[in-house]
């Protein structure tokens, strides 16, 4: 087991800067600037919105996007962790692919749902929302993706398993432990038929070593 001192180092606390209000409304906009109003939408999860999405949808389907993979990459302080232990949650990196679920959006409920999701996902710029072909049984979409932003001060390539499991048997934060959310991420891509073979044996590991925390 990786020594706790030997962990990567997360950056000082005072590095993260909450959006203002202006700057989410901004990159909404951004976002929605090829969106046709009347035309519905499609957000492609593959963390915690697969099991808790938070909104209101009409539609999901599985769906596999590609030159992306899901990532234990972004340093989580409060919701999943603290100041003092942080914990980490995914980001989409660059190469590979991964598989999740697509939620369709009605159009008349586009801007609402875009105004949650960027609450809970954009707090402090941790992502690029991003347009990505989506492969789905019943065809191709194009969903919005949250791909992390390396730029970040909370972005943090993915450490090696042994120090993975380390930080996220001892992180708790206000939405609970770091072991949950791995946990419950990889159970409903199970029950959704998807075999993410990198989780899968993270997630092995991790409730072997359990009751040493």
């Amino acid at each position: 087991m990786t020594r706790f001192a030997d962990l990567p180092t997360p950056p000082a606390v005072n590095a993260f800067v909450r959006w203002s209000e202006e700057k989410m409304a901004e990159s909404i906009e951004t976002a929605l600037r090829d969106w046709t109003p009347g035309c519905d939408v499609w957000i492609f999860g593959y963390g915690s919105l697969i099991w808790r999405p938070e909104f209101d949808f009409t539609e999901k389907r599985p769906a596999q996007i590609q030159g992306f993979h899901r990532a234990l990459c972004l340093w989580s302080r409060i919701n999943r962790g603290t100041p003092e232990v942080p914990g980490l949650v995914f980001g989409l990196e660059q190469s590979g692919s991964c598989q999740g679920m697509v939620f369709k959006v009605d159009a008349e409920r586009v801007r609402s749902t875009f105004s949650s999701v960027w609450k809970r996902e954009m707090g402090t710029g941790a992502y690029h929302p991003t347009w990505l072909d989506c492969i789905t049984p019943e065809g191709p979409v194009k969903g919005l993706a949250f791909v992390i932003n390396q730029a970040g001060p909370a972005y943090v390539s993915e450490p090696p398993q042994d120090a993975l499991v380390e930080i996220i048997l001892r992180a708790r934060g206000s939405y609970g432990t770091c072991l949950e959310y791995v946990t419950q991420t990889a159970d409903a891509l199970h029950s959704a038929g998807i075999y993410d073979q990198r989780l899968m044996e993270l997630v092995q590991c991790l409730r072997q070593l359990q009751p040493r925390f």
